[in-house]
């Protein structure tokens, strides 16, 4: 079947001016004929005289809207994704010059009005794209284009606790080049059933082979430009595991995602008489049947010549099983297939196997004739499924799975059991794809949720590139928290306005279908909102009856002792006209775009990190979760928007309970930036579970290190102080030593602080400095911090072990009423 590879490009223009949109598809037969639509309206091809390319010229309003493409062959069609045309009037600015509202957490000590609100505006200036001069505007390459961002920042300083704490705020936004961050997926790959790391694994983008595994099955993929759909497929070279064809989400808007693959163990091979029929049931869960069989007739093995082997073969038949759980993470692609008007469209799975078939003595791979595969229909608790199910085999480089045939009922009885109904279908295993028992659904919805930095929920707290994963479950009627078997997943990643999650639904029965749902962050698992003792709107998101008709139950409802990081909910598909069900969190499937632009104010499901006494403040405002906030400027925290160095020091605190430690970081020894802040830093100490009166703070400080100009190096200024009647008591011998290589060495006349020109060199554990480099910021911090608190180089740790790899000790008293300004 044909595939996408180019898609169109959302373009801004202005009226009288031209715009070319382009698109390309590939397959076997290639495709040779496109069909270009305005707002879903096909648009005439006599009149445009467009191909693969459409050219519209002398460009008026009624022109605006969407654009898509489809490519047809006589395998099928596929469409492309829709590109948004913007025309604006003569004169008409697409970026304006003031910014939008933007707000920063202040310091705890700087109430800004009568109310003690923290909260600063600094401005922002939305990434939108900006109409190109026609000199600009190229076809079908590579087009950065032009986006709306900083054209001129300015100083303020805000009166704080007797002192004046610096920020730069936007003045002015403006046209210039679009950003071009680098978007890259990383992760680990790993067992589903022991967790053993697929060491040195290749992986494919469609046809390509891109890299290896590490040796703990970590990998970084760098999404190529103008991809839509990243399908990435992990080899075991040693073939212990089944491939795994995976749809990786991604930020388009730069950075780096982080994604747990499970790869599914390869069933042992069993002996089997090519002269003899046999048959290998699917699906062996305990005390429940089988799902169906594989049935293979005498003579059914063929050499890839075509001559029949009737010798043994080692046949090895691997069945993911849907009605287990935990078989979920390991399957392959997104479960989904291209219809018959182009669009991908998704199916729902009874159950997934893969077979390898190989000669008895020399190993050597077996292809099949026709086989036949039968399903039991008493696995099909949805009677309108029977007459839906399907055959399917996955394409690995597209992801998208292809029909092989129709599963049609028959009568049948195994040996002297009871006669049954199956569905029973035939193909021929010509290649080592992966099969599938699946039924097209067409009960679909969207599922809205967002993700926020704390449990204030505030607006301007949310988080961006969270994934957030969604299984869809088919529940027992009667116990909605035993679900009978799972049906697909998703993942989507969390945009400035969070992120819309497709589900199967039902009008009629509110509990026909559940979704499970999951949202991590460089790999540390969000919390959901509470859903015992008792239920509260407010915090969920989500106002009442809906919430009681989708019945909201967060993990550990029944039992305190699950995690608290997952939710489930019925996926009640909202009447239309019942008007408390119109506002979300559920939208019908034609209602997407109502969903991704809905207000924060609409209905919608929630989670939140859990960070207790932790703060940042940077001068130069930047949203982690959002690379496109980046600004270059000499006081920006992070010099470089491609990579993220974290560095983190060590401090152990001997005193009765914990204690706010804050670092101050200022310009060191670069003429631009001396003396001026760069950022604040409070993390509370954590207790030593094992030595008394002892905790320990891993307290990130700005590494030093080029600027952003990469012109010059600063050392940063670092002062580490404990809130508290703390005095310094011990410095690391190894970092004093250093320090006192690498001159010059910051004064340390102030007893109840620390001060240091940070070194240069990324120096480890045995000085008390953890640093790390990644492409994605908090993913860096996460693991610089898992080692600080392991004390170790490589330990990923959250039990505090205070004396081992520390910088600089200190010994306190009780904590004091008020708390004293160090900015």
């Amino acid at each position: 079947k044909p595939y996408m590879v180019l898609h169109p490009k959302t373009k801004v223009r202005v009226a009288g001016q031209e715009v070319t949109f382009c698109c390309k598809a590939s397959g076997t037969p290639v495709p040779k004929k496109y069909y270009w639509y305005h707002n879903g309206t096909l648009l005439d091809r006599k009149v445009h005289r467009y191909g693969s390319r459409l050219v519209l010229r002398g460009l008026a309003p009624e022109q605006a809207g969407t654009y898509h493409c489809k490519a047809s062959t006589e395998a099928g069609a596929i469409k492309s994704a829709p590109a948004q045309l913007t025309v604006l009037a003569q004169g008409q600015q697409s970026c304006k010059l003031e910014p939008e509202p933007s707000l920063v957490e202040l310091p705890s000590e700087c109430p800004q009005d009568a109310t003690g609100s923290r909260y600063y505006n600094v401005g922002r200036c939305p990434p939108a794209p900006c109409a190109d001069s026609p000199a600009d505007q190229s076809e079908c390459g590579a087009d950065a284009g032009r986006c709306c961002g900083v054209r001129r920042m300015e100083m303020r300083e805000i009166p704080c606790a007797g002192s004046l704490l610096p920020v730069k705020v936007v003045a002015e936004c403006g046209c210039g080049p679009c950003a071009q961050p680098r978007v890259l997926v990383q992760g680990r790959v790993t067992a589903a059933d022991t967790g053993e790391p697929l060491r040195f694994g290749q992986i494919f983008l469609g046809g390509r082979k891109v890299g290896f595994t590490g040796y703990k099955g970590s990998f970084t993929i760098e999404v190529p430009p103008d991809t839509q759909r990243l399908v990435a497929r992990f080899v075991d070279r040693q073939q212990r595991f089944v491939d795994a064809v995976k749809v990786l989400p991604f930020n388009r808007r730069g950075g780096a995602v982080y994604q747990e693959v499970k790869m599914l163990r390869k069933k042992e091979p069993v002996d089997l008489d090519g002269s003899q029929s046999n048959a290998i049931p699917l699906g062996e869960l305990s005390g429940q049947e089988p799902v169906g069989e594989l049935v293979l007739p005498a003579g059914a093995f063929l050499r890839p010549s075509g001559e029949v082997f009737k010798g043994i073969v080692k046949a090895s038949v691997t069945f993911l099983d849907p009605r287990d759980m935990a078989t979920a993470s390991a399957a392959s692609s997104d479960l989904s297939f291209t219809n018959a008007e182009g669009e991908i469209v998704p199916l729902r799975t009874y159950g997934m196997f893969a077979v390898d078939f190989r000669e008895g003595e020399t190993g050597a791979a077996l292809q099949t004739g026709p086989v036949e595969v039968r399903m039991d229909a008493g696995q099909v608790q949805m009677p309108e499924h029977l007459q839906k199910m399907k055959l399917w085999s996955l394409n690995p480089e597209t992801g998208l799975w292809e029909e092989e045939g129709v599963l049609r009922p028959a009568r049948g009885n195994r040996g002297k059991r009871e006669e049954r109904t199956f569905l029973v279908g035939n193909l021929e295993i010509r290649e080592r794809r992966l099969f599938n028992l699946d039924v097209p659904e067409d009960r679909r919805c969207f599922v809205k949720v967002r993700a926020y930095s704390n449990e204030k929920f505030n607006p301007y707290e949310q988080l961006e590139g969270v994934v957030i994963s969604l299984i869809n479950l088919e529940p027992q009627p009667g116990y909605p928290a035993n679900p009978r078997a799972w049906g697909r997943f998703d993942s989507v990643v969390t945009g400035p306005n969070g992120a819309c999650l497709p589900a199967f639904c039902d009008g009629q029965r509110p509990d026909a279908y559940s979704a499970y749902v999951t949202a991590t962050l460089g790999g540390e698992e969000l919390e959901a909102v509470a859903s015992s003792p008792k239920l509260n709107p407010n915090a969920i998101g989500v106002s009442q009856p809906y919430l009681g008709k989708l019945g909201y139950r967060r993990l550990d409802h029944d039992d305190p002792n699950l995690k608290k990081t997952a939710f489930q909910i019925n996926v009640a598909k909202p009447d239309p006209n019942n008007v408390d069900e119109t506002n979300g969190p559920i939208y019908p499937y034609r209602s997407l775009e109502e969903c991704e632009e809905a207000p924060v104010s609409a209905n919608h499901l929630r989670f939140y990190r859990v960070e207790v006494d932790k703060y940042e403040y940077n001068v130069v405002p930047f949203k982690e979760s959002d690379l496109t906030s980046w600004t270059g400027d000499y006081l920006s925290w992070w010099p470089n928007p491609q990579e993220f160095r974290a560095c983190f020091i060590k401090v152990q605190i001997e005193g009765p309970q914990e204690y706010m430690v804050r670092s101050r970081n200022v310009g060191g020894s670069h003429p631009r930036t001396r003396g001026q802040l760069y950022g604040l830093r409070d993390t509370r100490s954590v207790r030593d579970t094992l030595l008394e009166n002892t905790s320990g703070a891993c307290v990130e400080f700005k590494c030093s290190g080029m600027l952003f100009d990469q012109s010059l190096v600063d050392r940063t200024l670092v002062s580490i102080v404990p809130q508290g009647s703390c005095h310094r008591t011990a410095i690391n011998s190894l970092l004093r030593e250093y320090l006192s290589r690498h001159p010059p060495v910051a004064e340390n006349n102030h007893t109840a602080a620390f001060t240091m020109l940070a070194p240069v060199d990324p120096l480890g554990h045995n000085y008390g400095i953890y640093t790390v480099t990644d492409q994605n910021p908090r993913l860096a911090k996460e693991i610089a911090i898992g080692r600080c608190f392991d004390g170790t180089s490589d330990g990923f740790s959250r039990e505090m072990k205070a004396d081992a790899g520390t910088a600089v000790t200190f010994t306190c008293r009780e904590r004091p009423a008020g708390r004293e300004s160090v900015f």
